[in-house]
């Protein structure tokens, strides 16, 4: 939350050749917002069919997908649900240390972008990536735009 994901991601769709993005946040747009079992599948299912849906498109040829991922089960489980066996796959976690994330949530806050709350519930989730099978970029000081390029440059 907060590091930059839904911009650079906003960027590799429009620097990318027949692209499309989907943020996981787009299937989990309920007022009011609840976090049950019910909804969790939900919006799991939501996601898989909409990247299934992409992937299968002969006219798309790169999907970006953003989403808070900071459990690996959860992408485990959205992975085996796809039919990826020809497709590139980059799992790349989007990490700054805690001061940078801290001033850019503030920010945030402070232009009614987010609640309070979302300070600590980022800084608790922090520590989780390292334990992800994801490539770890850390954007600490990048702007979105240096962050596309270098994720556009690996190989």
């Amino acid at each position: 939350m907060g590091v930059g994901k839904s911009t650079v991601s906003r960027i590799l769709r429009d620097r990318l050749d027949n692209s499309v993005l989907l943020d996981g946040d787009w299937c989990w747009d309920m007022h009011p917002f609840r976090v049950t079992e019910a909804t969790k599948a939900m919006v799991l299912d939501n996601i898989c069919c909409l990247l299934g849906n992409f992937l299968g498109c002969p006219e798309l040829q790169n999907v970006v997908f953003c989403w808070v991922l900071h459990e690996q089960a959860v992408i485990d489980g959205i992975l085996s649900r796809l039919a990826i066996d020809d497709v590139e796959l980059r799992c790349i976690s989007l990490v700054c240390d805690e001061d940078e994330l801290r001033s850019r949530l503030r920010r945030d806050v402070e232009a009614g972008l987010r609640d309070a709350g979302v300070i600590e519930r980022a800084l608790e989730r922090l520590p989780l990536y390292g334990g992800l099978s994801t490539t770890k970029l850390d954007v600490t000081g990048l702007t979105p735009e240096k962050t596309a390029q270098l994720i556009l440059e690996m190989h």
